[in-house]
């Protein structure tokens, strides 16, 4: 990120990250400027959270007909469970925040998780700008995204007696612009589909991963399909 905005060589940088979102759709992203002390206060705050007693977890269960809170969202009888225990909030814009969600988690966790959505909202912008000059797209187009849609989803995967019967997260494409990938515990499991084949991200010590998201996609071939 400090190449990218303050290096000799920007427009190598930025033909670099032309390369990763077309060829791949993912980045790692480095010296991304968000403090090591917020990045290690929010991993405790959220370990401890997923270490609360299922009946504290539930008081921010999924509601019927609605896809935020805790737990897994049903939609069918035959529906394959991913191995995986989520909380999953909008959190912009703030009118779309759902009361007995953000406002009532425990105290720690919600100022640290306020100071980061803040800090990801400010380096979120920064990098669709980055990414929009990279690809060529019109200013108009990403700034559409100013004080968009913002999602936050913290997900905890617990160990499985027979790991090779279950799948953490059904393989998937995010319906976003961009996705920022914050892996907290270091436990690599993240796989990425390239020309049909699926590899293993090993991910940087303090680096976020970014997915370039479907909307994002679809702004970059809509020119060529009008």
């Amino acid at each position: 990120m400090k190449n990218l905005i303050h290096g000799e060589d920007k427009e190598l940088e930025l033909e670099k990250l032309n390369s990763a979102c077309k060829d791949w759709g993912f980045f790692q992203l480095v010296e991304h400027g968000i403090s090591p002390l917020v990045l290690e206060t929010l991993k405790e705050e959220v370990e401890g959270f997923f270490r609360l007693p299922l009946e504290e977890k539930m008081k921010y269960k999924v509601r019927p007909g609605d896809v935020e809170g805790y737990g897994t969202v049903i939609r069918s009888e035959d529906q394959k469970l991913d191995w995986g225990d989520r909380l999953f909030m909008k959190i912009n814009p703030l009118d779309m925040r759902k009361p007995y969600l953000l406002p009532q988690l425990p105290s720690s966790l919600r100022s640290i998780l306020e100071l980061y959505i803040e800090e990801l909202q400010s380096l979120g912008m920064m990098l669709v700008g980055l990414v929009g000059k990279a690809i060529k797209m019109e200013k108009r187009e990403w700034e559409v995204f100013e004080d968009g849609i913002q999602n936050v989803r913290m997900t905890y995967y617990p160990p499985c007696p027979e790991p090779e019967l279950v799948m953490g997260l059904t393989a998937h494409s995010d319906a976003a612009g961009i996705t920022i990938l914050n892996q907290m515990n270091g436990v690599n499991g993240l796989q990425v589909k390239k020309d049909g084949i699926w590899i293993p991200v090993n991910v940087i010590s303090e680096a976020f991963v970014v997915n370039i998201g479907d909307i994002l996609e679809v702004s970059i071939i809509s020119p060529s399909l009008l």
